[in-house]
């Protein structure tokens, strides 16, 4: 038993395990990457990014293919490489934070200043009433880049801490207040 553990963990050299598992990560990564922006309607990118996800694949898996059976660890630090460029793809993309978001806020008709104020911050804000169970409300539909939408949740949140907020991701967006700098960056 010894022995079989012995050779089962030996059989491949460390640094073939340990190309077999950074390639594997930066692989997965680059997919989920692919995939998400994609989705997302970026699909330029995502086809680059397509190239290199394939091309790491093929080197990458012949290379565990070729002596699996002299070496199942092979197969072992490729799926733990799987695994782990899941993880950090999906990071990376909540890091990078494409496109674009719908905030939708209602808050009490009471607190119009809210408006104002998000306004005067630069967010372009569109504002419909609403009847609420017990009230009047105003319904705020801010679109605005992913990457800064915490902020506008935040501020949102300082001046109205009853404030509903949904955010959706948005894939088609056009006409508006949008410049064609952000345009640019889809």
């Amino acid at each position: 038993m010894n022995e079989f553990l012995i050779n089962f963990l030996t059989a491949a050299p460390p640094l073939e395990l340990f190309l077999i598992f950074i390639s594997k990560i930066v692989e997965v990564a680059i997919a989920t990457l692919r995939s998400i922006l994609i989705n997302r309607g970026y699909r330029k990118q995502g086809t680059i990014l397509s190239f290199a996800e394939i091309l790491i694949w093929v080197l990458v898996a012949s290379r565990v293919i070729t002596g699996l059976a002299e070496a199942p660890m092979k197969g072992v630090v490729y799926s733990i490489g799987f695994s782990l460029g899941i993880y950090i793809g999906s990071l990376l993309e909540s890091k990078i934070a494409m496109g674009r978001v719908l905030i939708q806020t209602i808050i009490a008709k009471e607190n119009e200043i809210l408006v104002s104020r998000l306004r005067e911050k630069g967010y372009a804000v569109t504002t419909m009433q609403a009847q609420g169970m017990n009230s009047e409300k105003i319904v705020l539909m801010i679109f605005a880049n992913r990457k800064g939408k915490e902020g506008i949740i935040e501020e949102i949140q300082q001046l109205d801490e009853t404030a509903m907020i949904i955010t959706n991701d948005v894939s088609t967006l056009s006409g508006g207040t949008i410049t064609n700098v952000r345009k640019l960056l889809k």
